[in-house]
């Protein structure tokens, strides 16, 4: 099987861990108020090692962008998100990949959550875009906002409020979010209140990206998958999706040099066939390859194409999965394998599904085109009966996994194998 050489740990990584209990809500806060002339950060703020000057920058968090419904004019997005990696001068990516016209961002600003709407006092920064507060995102174009100074801790709640002059068309978001989120009429971006922010929604809008600077030694890895990696049936502001409690490992782990995660799963997604959003083959660019920094893909998608009785077969989507590990390797990306999980006592199982199933895990175990496997089938089965998921697991619906499902999917996956060194050819 072929196997990527695992990059060398960090040593300093070590002292920045003893820093980090420190970070409490006030650091946090301290990030977004500081500004590019203001003086050393105090002492309770801790400075994170850094081994070299060299810097560059990292996804710290992402989702799938997807065609929302029509869009709003004259509308204010208050988008709750929660950091992986830690870094310096944090920027936002906004997008409009699905509009069909121009899309009018009156303004926006990045603060951190205290609760529900609420804004850690201080904290609210209006973001930039080439020096300008407004900014118009083209029909199916992004824009990266200018970066903020000063640094954003690891698993901060971060919140990007943003006020939508004028839109119209498909709008683009993200559907599923597994989180809380608010809105509001007209612009109320700035404040830190959460007096207008009296309505929610647990998708969020336009925003897809938010991006750290970290020493070049740090990396990301990608989750590209389905309703299982974007959480569904996981609690609810709990941030207990499967590629959350993997940053949280990651986080802990003082060996490794991956700490950036971005989660691009899409309820109902396939690899070969749009449908539940683009195909993960269609959509590998915008939403994988795209991010800067990303060293690993873990790739969690199959069940939708096979279960969906369209006639694909093993060797159709062994194919894809070829396709993606192709594209992936052409840009000096590794691709860790997941194995498609049990899904008997499923409306759509039965045994043709099941024979492809064990044909397309035998690929992903023993074919030797992925830089590494994570074996969630072998984790998440019952040892009774293979074909169905262990009732530990198991939210009720035979498919989708519960919080304890999630987390042990995370602690399945072999941190070293995401810290990978591939030359791009």
């Amino acid at each position: 099987m072929r196997r990527h050489t695992p990059r060398l740990a960090r040593p300093l990584k070590v002292l920045r861990k003893l820093t980090l209990p420190v970070v409490a809500l006030t650091a946090a806060a301290l990030l977004l108020t500081t500004t590019a002339t203001a003086a050393p950060a105090p002492s309770a703020v801790p400075v994170r090692p850094v081994a070299s000057a060299a810097t560059h920058e990292i996804v710290t968090w992402g989702a799938s962008a997807d065609r929302m419904g029509e869009a709003a004019s004259d509308r204010g997005y208050r988008l709750v998100v929660r950091t992986s990696a830690g870094g310096t001068r944090p920027r936002v990516r906004l997008s409009n990949a699905f509009g069909d016209r121009p899309l009018s961002i009156g303004r926006a600003y990045a603060g951190v959550q205290k609760e529900g709407a609420a804004l850690v006092r201080g904290s609210n920064r209006p973001l930039s875009f080439g020096g300008a507060r407004s900014v118009t995102v083209p029909a199916g174009g992004t824009v990266l906002s200018d970066p903020l100074p000063g640094r954003l801790p690891a698993a901060t709640a971060l919140v990007i409020s943003l006020y939508v002059a004028e839109a119209g068309g498909p709008a683009t978001g993200h559907g599923m979010a597994m989180q809380t989120s608010y809105t509001t009429t007209g612009d109320h971006a700035a404040e830190e209140g959460p007096d207008n922010w009296t309505a929610t929604t647990g998708s969020w809008f336009y925003l897809d990206a938010v991006t750290v600077r970290t020493t070049q030694a740090v990396g990301a890895v990608v989750a590209l998958g389905d309703s299982i990696t974007d959480g569904w049936q996981s609690s609810t502001d709990k941030d207990r999706r499967w590629p959350d409690y993997l940053a949280r490992r990651l986080q802990s782990d003082a060996d490794s040099d991956i700490e950036g995660v971005a989660n691009e799963g899409i309820s109902g997604n396939k690899v070969l066939a749009d449908g539940a959003g683009q195909s993960a083959l269609n959509r590998l660019g915008r939403d994988v390859l795209s991010h800067p920094g990303v060293r690993t893909i873990l790739l969690f998608e199959g069940v939708n194409d096979i279960k969906a009785h369209t006639g694909v077969t093993a060797a159709d989507l062994i194919d894809g999965y070829r396709r993606i590990i192709d594209r992936a390797h052409s840009v000096g990306v590794c691709v860790v394998g997941a194995t498609v999980g049990p899904f008997k006592g499923w409306s759509e199982w039965d045994a043709p599904a099941e024979a492809v199933r064990r044909e397309v895990n035998e690929f992903i175990r023993s074919g030797g085109e992925f830089d590494a496997v994570a074996d969630f089938d072998r984790i998440l089965r019952s040892p009774y009966d293979h074909e169905r998921i262990l009732p530990f697991f198991d939210n009720g619906d035979h498919l989708h996994p519960n919080d304890t499902g999630m987390r042990a999917m995370a602690d399945a996956v072999r941190i070293e194998d995401l810290s990978c060194a591939r030359d791009t050819p």
